[in-house]
């Protein structure tokens, strides 16, 4: 469950704390607080239609969707004008009349689409695996429909990934505590809050996943997953303990998966860039220095994660303060080289894509900066 606090006071029940409405599931810290909802809260008129939708926790799925939806399509409205649906072809959801979205890296006249299409696309397929016992490798190909365009085969991003993550919690919300797709569809959500900058409410379901999984006895490399995304909750927050959690999970998948795993360089990525935001830049340096070979050996140079990596190493070679000209220059390489690749791969408009160009531009500056200085002092000398 990702309802943890009571609706009246929002005092925090955790998973078992509390009292639920015997109808509807609402949660509260107790009877004051239920009776309160009841006769001054609404309650009296929301209860029958929450347990008509199957419980508060799908009520409140249901209600977020709806609303990432909207704000996803709003988003979108400009970049989709005129396009139709590449899966239902009409520009408006025959049902919902929903715009048009898209959020990966598809570009001219590919990837428009409905969430309310992606998402059905991703619950149909996944059904026909389970269904027809297609193996763990073709249900876990299938499930990242959820979150990944079936066309450019790159993730959604932003508020696409929100609406997205919405839509797969609320499919699966209603199976049993320890169902593995309503696991992985907590983390789904959890990954559009976050890519959608709903920092508090990622990190209330992570915590709950993470709360969940434990309770569940769950293999060490699912609880590492969630501790990995927990440690960016509490890095996007500002909290303190994120650096600690990040050097944990990346050790953790070393030791579990070794230093070629996905999930180990992912983790690595992380660390390293929790150590640049807090100017422990030759800690960084070090790290990407072990690890960027690595990935682009075993993913190439077109995987995000590759291209996040030598991003992420370039910042912290230019922004130290003690950057020699040689590091100044080897970021602005680095840099030129990832930004004409993410272009290629990801497109011009992805969220990543951007934010290596604007590095390029910070790392130009400085490099600039640093060129002129021998001619000033040249000019100087010449003035004495």
């Amino acid at each position: 469950m990702i309802l943890t606090q009571c609706a009246v006071c929002a005092t925090e029940l955790g998973l078992t704390l509390g009292k639920k409405c015997g109808r509807c599931s609402t949660r509260y810290c107790g009877a004051a607080c239920q009776v309160q909802h009841w006769k001054e809260g609404g309650h009296d008129q929301l209860c029958k239609p929450i347990k008509k939708a199957g419980g508060a926790e799908q009520y409140n799925a249901n209600n977020k969707y709806a609303e990432a939806v909207s704000v996803a399509a709003e988003a979108c409205a400009e970049d989709t004008k005129g396009q139709t649906c590449y899966i239902c072809t009409q520009a408006l959801h025959w049902k919902t009349k929903e715009g048009l979205v898209r959020g990966c890296s598809c570009r001219g006249t590919a990837g428009f689409a409905h969430v309310s299409c992606l998402a059905e696309q991703a619950k149909i397929l996944v059904a026909e695996a389970e269904e027809n016992n297609l193996g763990h490798k073709a249900l876990n190909e299938r499930f990242a429909r959820w979150h990944t365009c079936g066309l450019c085969e790159q993730r959604h991003h932003g508020v696409v990934l929100c609406a997205l993550g919405w839509a797969c919690w609320k499919t699966y919300v209603g199976r049993p505590e320890t169902d593995a797709h309503r696991l992985v569809a907590m983390s789904v959500l959890g990954n559009g809050l976050s890519a959608a900058d709903y920092n508090e409410e990622a990190l209330t379901v992570r915590e709950a996943e993470l709360a969940m999984l434990r309770r569940a006895d769950a293999p060490e490399y699912n609880t590492l997953s969630v501790m990995s995304n927990l440690a960016i909750a509490y890095e996007a927050l500002g909290r303190p303990e994120a650096l600690q959690a990040k050097r944990d999970v990346y050790y953790g998948y070393l030791k579990l998966q070794g230093d070629e795993h996905q999930h180990t360089l992912n983790a690595a990525s992380n660390y390293a860039w929790g150590l640049v935001q807090l100017e422990r830049f030759e800690e960084a340096k070090a790290l990407f220095r072990k690890t960027i070979p690595i990935a682009r050996r075993v993913f190439g140079e077109g995987k995000e994660l590759t291209l996040r990596m030598r991003w992420l190493s370039a910042e912290a070679l230019y922004k130290a303060d003690g950057a020699t000209l040689d590091d100044l220059r080897e970021a602005v390489t680095t840099l030129e080289d990832t930004a004409r690749i993410a272009r290629r791969v990801l497109g011009p408009s992805h969220p990543t894509t951007e934010d290596i160009v604007r590095d390029l531009q910070l790392a130009r500056a400085a490099l600039g900066a640093r060129d002129v200085e021998p001619l000033r002092e040249a000019v100087g000398a010449m003035d004495v």
